[in-house]
């Protein structure tokens, strides 16, 4: 399993990101073929510290969180400009725990997440924001508890997951304070290897519980193909379709369905 003890900047991640999740980091484009918008990712979590103990069954760290998506857009003649902004950084503190062909996993996230408009979405000439929409002064300070079961064998593996959130700053009032989520994640091997990277299908389900003000679920499902291990290094493929409240804070009171499909790094 390893050597016990402590270790100072652990290789990987110990709780890799979920994938479905919209509010995890990564890097990596959506596209919306709709409107030719993208959501465009910016953001990498990083262990910093880890103890192992149990032969190396046992593994605790603790590391950063610093990530930001932007919507781009095209108004007032100017194309793929960033019109919605939310940004995130905090802090998290993760367990895995193995026991042969499967691992059971605790995350917990302290994160600040702040939403903006910014001047994809104003039109200088016309010295006013667009369809006369102003910027919400939107906040979230939330700490996050996430429980997650990983089952692994010869062909295939998968994630299932659970958690709850709770907001002690929201802005604006009317947001509540809990959040809930659940999802699965499942990797099929295909058998070809690409560039010495086994060629994996991806499929993953999130769904979030929110009140914005009234509670309602947000859905997320995508399929794929991914070159690199499950919870390794990697880049997924793949289309998706999300339905539920919009991504983008600015936007929270929205209802979108929008088909999708893009590329991420796992790292």
């Amino acid at each position: 399993m390893g050597q016990d003890g402590f270790v100072l900047f652990p290789e990987g991640i110990n709780f890799l990101p979920l994938r479905a999740n919209i509010e995890e980091p990564r890097l990596g484009v959506m596209y919306f073929p709709d409107n030719a918008n993208l959501k465009v990712d910016i953001g990498n979590s990083s262990d910093l510290i880890g103890y192992k103990w149990d032969s190396g069954a046992s593994f605790f760290t603790m590391g950063i969180d610093f990530m930001a998506y932007g919507l781009a857009s095209s108004f007032a003649g100017n194309r793929l400009q960033i019109d919605a902004l939310d940004g995130f950084f905090g802090g998290n503190a993760s367990f895995t725990r193995n026991y042969g062909d499967y691992d059971f996993q605790i995350r917990a996230r302290i994160i600040h997440n702040s939403a903006h408009l910014v001047d994809g979405s104003y039109n200088l000439s016309a010295d006013e924001w667009r369809n006369k929409r102003y910027p919400v002064a939107y906040t979230r300070d939330f700490g996050e508890v996430t429980t997650a079961f990983r089952k692994f064998s010869y062909s295939y593996d998968y994630r299932i997951y659970g958690s709850v959130s709770y907001s002690t700053l929201v802005r604006p009032g009317q947001i509540k304070k809990y959040a809930f989520n659940t999802g699965a994640e499942f990797n099929f091997d295909t058998g070809p290897k690409v560039g010495g990277k086994q060629l994996k299908i991806i499929s993953a389900y999130h769904m979030s519980l929110e009140g914005t003000p009234e509670y309602q679920a947000v859905h997320h499902i995508m399929a794929g193909v991914k070159f690199g291990g499950s919870y390794n290094k990697g880049v997924v493929f793949y289309i998706s379709y999300f339905a539920g409240k919009n991504m983008f804070s600015e936007y929270f009171e929205e209802n979108i369905k929008k088909l999708t499909a893009g590329f991420f790094v796992d790292f």
